[in-house]
């Protein structure tokens, strides 16, 4: 697979002409869509495929309004305006699970007892998973509006109580109304933030 390029049209649908939108016109997601999210999605790398992200998918209206109910400033409006939204959480007990997606090795006993690895290991790839989720709604045709303004103890309460699960973060999406973007922010040139050494 090495050596391949994705098309121009393929980096503008993904990168260059995303956005991350705010509002989004009245068109529903189906469930057959949040399921082809996540088989693309699924696929991306974490650290010995623990894949630790939890996902609540919020389509019905109850789910938006609850999640609604943790955000804070406007983005209780959005949630509540939008045609779906999801809670990207990370279990805390991922590890349990290494034996069946990672049985190259024990790698259970990597984590077993180490609290500290576990959640940096978990916070790590479970937002990792978050930017797929972005990638892989947009290389479906769907558009996103992740944000991190929630009460994360609400949304855990509401979300994950009596679970090892604890949220990460949040995303709208659905197909967005360009009425809601605002101007690009500035994205520097590679020498401001990179070095080659």
């Amino acid at each position: 697979m090495g050596g391949r390029i994705a098309s121009d049209d393929c980096l503008d649908i993904v990168f260059r002409e995303a956005r991350t939108y705010n509002g989004y016109v009245d068109r529903p997601v189906t469930p057959v869509q949040v399921e082809a999210i996540w088989e693309l999605m699924k696929l991306g790398p974490t650290s010995a495929n623990a894949l630790p992200a939890r996902f609540v998918w919020c389509l019905s209206p109850e789910s938006r309004e609850k999640l609604a109910r943790c955000a804070s400033g406007n983005n209780s409006d959005k949630i509540r305006a939008a045609p779906a939204a999801v809670v990207i959480g990370m279990d805390l007990s991922f590890h349990e699970h290494l034996p069946e997606l990672f049985p190259h090795a024990d790698a259970r006993s990597w984590f077993h007892g180490d609290d500290a690895l576990i959640e940096a290991t978990a916070m790590r790839n479970s937002s990792m998973q978050a930017a797929y989720f972005i990638v892989a709604a947009r290389a479906l045709g769907l558009d996103t509006g992740p944000m991190s303004g929630f009460d994360a103890a609400k949304v855990d309460e509401a979300f994950f109580a009596g679970t090892t699960y604890r949220v990460n973060q949040i995303s709208t999406f659905g197909y967005g109304d360009s009425a809601s973007i605002f101007p690009r922010s500035p994205r520097p040139p590679f020498e401001r933030f990179n070095n080659i050494v």
